[in-house]
């Protein structure tokens, strides 16, 4: 070595800076991988196992109630005031300029500021032993209102469509953070091992205003994000071999990937060649296991009608039967994105359409849980990113976005049946009892699946973070 190179040690106590960044450095970068392997994967990653399957089933903090998750997420918003709180002041007010003091400090996303209130278009009826009040567009969930739980107080912090749906299903507005679903195989993993741990169907009129984000990882490793299902031909595009590749070429082609991946993660341990390994082979094994999930010609005739389910067809029906036979089958999440709610105008027709197409098999899959003795143990969640004002718009047959009170329900899984929580005025505006905020909703959620929402974290840039960011409490009213 050359006496005037910097990089020379002068004596056996003595380095040169340079030396050691550029001889230790990959050390430290050990060190690092360390903690992100930890944080990915969990103790097993330190402990010499090969992190090859980031889905395997894991213990949550304590002894959960819900063992799996379906969201029938109504993206557009669903108007509260015609299918779950009924406001009879809205009648009097109907036509009328609201009073001063509702409107106080109040935000509207669209709406004119002197628009008048708009009554119910709809009757409601008293529904089950619980006598809950339920719209008249809903006599499907009438027959089974004693199995859920509907809170009519909630709030979130967005009121347009892209933001409001990413914060309903990331606990954060803007893009890049993990989703519910992604949270949640991410701390249980998943018991299916020939399919996706989190499963997402599209059934509206259009995709969601949020995107892909609404079913994203964000910063969480690869592996946890939705896998979006088709609801007819192959559910996800390009399962099939092209022509000319058997079985016995891709299996030896998908062994000899492996190794080379295995041989590279085992020198740098980067957690999305783990779920490179752990894609190529559930996409193996799906060209097997999905042909006979979406087969829904084999169910029996029965559930096909009490679904309303038509084998071969797109429709929120067919993926409501599809998210049954997914969780049977060990999937840990399925959502349904229905976007099809927001109803600035045509508000009637609107609402009519929507909920004959939905009404129906949203109660089929509470009833069908139910009488598998799945009901239990599956969490099931309905509703949108927020609600509608009491206000018109669009003439005299719409209504616009409203952030500040609207109405969710949730069965099984530990959910108390037949109650309803919460309160909102007498216009429909703002909660004024039982207050749940969407980070309220996540803890809740989180609790039922067995984890202290706390302490279900994710290091990443410095600072740990979590579905419910800072906030959220448990709602213990809804705990059976």
């Amino acid at each position: 070595m050359n006496p005037a190179d910097p990089l020379r040690i002068a004596s056996p106590n003595q380095a040169a800076r340079r030396w050691f960044l550029r001889q230790c450095g990959v050390g430290l970068g050990s060190i690092a991988l360390s903690t992100l392997l930890q944080d990915a994967y969990g103790p097993q990653a330190l402990a010499g196992e090969a992190p090859t399957d980031p889905l395997a089933p894991k213990v949550p903090h304590f002894a959960a109630k819900a063992k799996r998750v379906i969201f029938l997420f109504q993206a557009g918003a669903p108007s509260h005031l015609e299918l779950f709180d009924y406001k009879s002041e809205l009648v009097k007010w109907d036509g009328k300029l609201p009073p001063a003091e509702l409107l106080k400090g109040y935000r509207a996303a669209f709406i004119n500021p002197n628009s008048t209130l708009l009554a119910p278009k709809y009757k409601f009826n008293r529904c089950g032993k619980s006598g809950t009040e339920l719209g008249e567009l809903l006599p499907h969930l009438a027959e089974v209102v004693d199995d859920i739980a509907i809170v009519k107080s909630m709030q979130t912090d967005a009121f347009n469509h892209a933001p409001a749906q990413i914060f309903m299903n990331t606990g954060a507005t803007q893009f890049g953070r993990p989703s519910m679903g992604a949270w949640t195989t991410y701390g249980l993993g998943s018991v299916s091992r020939d399919l996706p741990g989190f499963v997402v169907f599209s059934t509206g009129q259009k995709g969601t205003s949020g995107g892909a984000s609404n079913y994203g990882c964000g910063f969480l490793p690869t592996v946890y994000q939705g896998v979006p299902f088709r609801g007819q031909g192959d559910p996800v595009l390009f399962l099939s071999n092209p022509a000319g590749v058997d079985a016995e070429m891709q299996r030896d082609t998908l062994d000899a990937i492996r190794a080379l991946n295995e041989q590279h993660l085992g020198i740098v341990g980067d957690p999305e060649i783990a779920t490179r390994i752990n894609s190529f082979e559930l996409a193996y094994r799906m060209q097997t296991s999905t042909p006979d999930l979406m087969d829904l010609a084999k169910e029996p005739k029965e559930i096909l009608e009490m679904y309303g389910a038509v084998p071969g067809k797109s429709s929120y029906a067919n993926a409501c039967l599809l998210a049954r036979r997914l969780v049977e089958r060990g999937v840990r999440f399925v959502q349904i994105f229905h976007e099809a709610w927001d109803h600035h105008g045509g508000l009637t027709k609107g609402l009519k359409d929507q909920t004959q197409l939905t009404d129906k098999p949203s109660a089929a899959l509470i009833r069908d849980l139910k009488q598998r003795g799945m009901l239990e143990d599956t969490l099931v969640i309905w509703g949108g990113e927020f609600g509608r004002t009491p206000m018109v718009q669009g003439g005299n047959d719409g209504r616009d976005h409203h952030p500040n009170a609207f109405t969710m329900w949730l069965a099984g899984g530990g959910i108390k049946p037949g109650i309803t929580l919460g309160r909102s005025d007498d216009f429909g505006f703002n909660v004024i009892e039982d207050k749940v905020h969407v980070h309220d909703l996540h803890a809740t959620i989180l609790r039922l699946l067995g984890f202290d929402h706390t302490r279900l974290t994710y290091r990443f840039q410095g600072r740990d973070y979590r579905l419910t960011d800072v906030h959220g409490e448990v709602v213990q009213k809804l705990l059976a």
